[in-house]
């Protein structure tokens, strides 16, 4: 396969946006971490086992000397042995039962072959799946996805400092209003981001590990002395760094994971609002945007630059958002004690992050390409002298002049356009104190922003 005749942008035409991504969510690194549960739960487990007076010292410290080789497993796993356990599920026809079966392989090849049957012991397949998943997701998350959101939170924020003091006029309604400085208005993404970002850092990432239904039924059977509940607790939070949940069916909940995926489509729609107001500020020539030697606008128009960064991000946030909605409602819900339904939609939880990473990508491209148009700005400033009739009647309010609002009103609403002059000439009707006209003949469209950031 290659780019040309991938199905999927994703592994197609995007493919070296999202390239990081291939590590924690394709085939092979599904199959790798199983390895890694797999492997972290026999040494445990032989841990356990030892300490309860289950299994004999020597066959512990025969785990325990070989604890490092049995994770080289899982810490150099190569494409050849995802191949190997993808030749064995040609005839398990059952892809975790495959790993287990490529594991006892490996250990008749260390000398551990009088252990293997303690391989997958008293596990159910959601075991495995359903700490592998949370445990790929967080690992990517950590190490892929928040990176990638602080990084354009940081550029927003040296822009937001950069043009904290360049005057804007403000839109509401898609009408001239009070003004405003650009730097504030990236501020206010800033902020956003930063609070949802926050948001995301704190959730948990949690698993279900507990057996065929979450009672740890085969376990108890087996041997009814030990504390399995406790031992899942320690197992999953010190070997995996996950939040074991209590109580469960066969699969885990995937609340938390909803959680998860719900915080991410917050963070995008702040984005996706952030893609239309630059598009917006575009139109408006408030920006133009860096030219590269030999890009094509349009195949028929030659003087084009299109803000196309800013419209592939909207898009691939869309596609992500659409996706991590389907995967926050679906996911929590399985008929009784499980249905398959959740195995293969998990499949695809990296597809959402790959789009997003993809929009990041645009945006973080887009937003290196904007040059600020001052003169755009002070021109839309200067033919909206209207903007500082709430200033003015404000502050006539401030000093009991009667019914200030309705004064400027009927200057305002009028089809004659408000310039300077009409201010000033107004200002001069006023019967009010010299250091009140004072006051407001300074008030103009370039200096009534209120706080700058």
């Amino acid at each position: 396969m290659n780019s040309l005749n991938a199905v999927s942008p994703i592994d197609g035409r995007y493919r070296s946006k999202c390239e990081p991504l291939a590590a924690y969510y394709s085939e092979g690194a599904l199959i790798r971490y199983r390895v890694r549960v797999e492997v972290e739960y026999f040494i445990a487990l032989a841990a356990q086992l030892v300490e309860s007076g289950k299994w004999k010292v020597e066959s512990g410290k025969r785990v325990a000397d070989k604890a490092e080789a049995l994770r080289d497993l899982y810490r150099h796993f190569s494409d050849d042995d995802a191949q190997a356990i993808k030749d064995i599920e040609k005839v398990t026809n059952h892809d975790v039962k495959a790993v287990e079966y490529f594991l006892k392989g490996k250990f008749d090849e260390m000398g551990l072959a009088d252990l293997k049957e303690f391989i997958h012991f008293g596990l159910t397949s959601q075991d495995i799946n359903n700490t592998s998943v949370p445990l790929s997701i967080k690992e990517s998350a950590h190490e892929v996805l928040l990176p990638a959101y602080r990084h354009i939170l940081t550029l927003l924020e040296e822009k937001a400092e950069e043009w904290k003091n360049i005057p804007m006029l403000a839109h509401t309604h898609g009408q001239p209003a009070s003004p405003t400085t650009l730097g504030k208005e990236w501020g206010v993404f800033a902020y956003r981001l930063r609070r949802q970002i926050n948001e995301l850092e704190r959730l948990p990432f949690s698993a279900k590990f507990g057996g065929a239904t979450g009672n740890f039924n085969a376990h108890l059977a087996a041997f009814p002395e030990v504390d399995w509940r406790a031992f899942g607790n320690r197992f999953v939070s010190e070997q995996l760094g996950l939040e074991r949940q209590q109580l469960t069916t066969q699969i885990e909940n995937y609340d938390m994971m909803a959680a998860w995926f719900d915080a991410c489509k917050r963070i995008n729609v702040i984005l996706i609002d952030l893609c239309r107001d630059v598009w917006t500020y575009v139109s408006m020539e408030y920006f133009k945007q860096k030219i590269k030697a030999g890009e094509v606008g349009s195949s028929a128009m030659p003087h084009k630059v299109n803000p196309i960064d800013f419209e592939n991000a909207e898009g691939n946030l869309g596609l992500a958002n659409a996706l991590f909605e389907h995967l926050s409602h679906k996911l929590p819900v399985s008929r009784m004690q499980r249905d398959l339904t959740d195995s293969t939609v998990s499949r695809n939880i990296g597809v959402p992050v790959a789009h997003t990473m993809i929009s990041l990508a645009s945006l973080e491209k887009g937003l290196g390409k904007l040059l600020l148009n001052e003169q755009a700005l002070y021109r839309d400033l200067e033919n909206n002298w209207a903007v500082v009739a709430e200033a003015i009647q404000t502050i006539l309010r401030s000093v009991g002049y009667p019914n200030p609002y309705e004064a400027l009103k009927q200057l305002t609403r009028t089809n004659e356009k408000v310039t300077a002059q009409t201010i000033a000439d107004f200002v001069e009707t006023l019967e009010v104190g010299p250091e009140v006209k004072e006051r407001l003949k300074k008030i103009t469209p370039h200096n009534y922003i209120g706080y700058s950031l």
